[in-house]
């Protein structure tokens, strides 16, 4: 099956099964959304089927926690939980300061949430989601319904004064209709092209009258575990300043690869 894998989908799978190597026996963990946050939850569940893992999860999507159910692995509520000691999610950008933009998933509010209540929060990516600078991809903002043309209105307007080259923002459809979040919200995507100051943005723009959350991620991310095509692992810890290098063999596990809803 693993010949079967597009190199993006080989560095995915080995940065997740690295990953999912942290978990250990009795934690609360954090499970993200998006494709490579699906290829943690399949891992993880093979482990709890093959190896006896045993620890709770939570989602941070309906989508994540139809996943995890769907291969063994224990479900519980974020309000269950309390706090969690680890949490795994994938990143749309991630800069050297481990900095992230989240949120093409649509998950980035519970995401946020789920991230800032745990002990540690470790990102999952291929090596293309490296970036020098902040904001080629376009930049979510989760925003109420109503009014949501006024605050988009806003936003474009509190652009003019930030450190950004873009200043437009669409909002994200779901064919003919508005995209609507897990909690019920729209996405403005922001096509910013640059951030120059990421922590400012985020700052300001959660302070727009309509704006629930933004998907920049400042100061949350501990460790970001980066993939590549060729079964290489690089893990980089922002606190304690290493860097460790390693190559995963890739293993025939039908149960993994067949049918990965994401």
């Amino acid at each position: 099956m693993t010949g079967d894998l597009s190199p993006i989908d080989k560095a995915k799978f080995v940065a997740a099964k690295r990953a999912a190597d942290m978990v250990e026996d009795g934690m609360r963990v954090g499970l993200g959304t998006g494709s490579t946050a699906a290829w943690l939850v399949r891992c993880l569940g093979e482990m709890v089927r093959e190896q006896g893992l045993r620890f709770t999860a939570v989602p941070t999507s309906s989508r994540t926690a139809e996943l995890a159910r769907e291969v063994g692995i224990s479900v519980i509520s974020l309000d269950e939980a309390k706090w969690l000691d680890l949490t795994i999610d994938g990143a749309d950008e991630f800069d050297e300061d481990l900095n992230l933009i989240k949120g093409g998933g649509g998950a980035l509010l519970q995401e946020k949430i789920v991230a800032t209540a745990s002990d540690q929060m470790v990102v999952i990516a291929d090596a293309g989601k490296e970036v020098e600078t902040l904001g080629a991809f376009p930049l979510p903002v989760e925003i109420i319904p109503f009014g949501w043309q006024t605050t988009q209105a806003m936003i474009e307007e509190t652009l003019v004064s930030m450190d950004v080259l873009g200043r437009s923002a669409t909002l994200r459809m779901n064919g003919d209709a508005p995209f609507v979040t897990d909690e019920g919200n729209y996405i403005l995507d922001l096509h910013l092209k640059r951030i120059g100051n990421a922590r400012q943005l985020a700052m300001v723009l959660n302070q727009i009258p309509g704006v629930v959350e933004n998907g920049l991620f400042i100061d949350i991310c501990d460790t970001v575990i980066i993939g590549y095509g060729d079964g290489t692992v690089e893990t980089r810890d922002i606190n304690e300043g290493t860097v460790e290098q390693d190559k995963l063999d890739f293993v025939e596990t039908d149960n993994l690869f067949t049918d990965l809803a994401d």
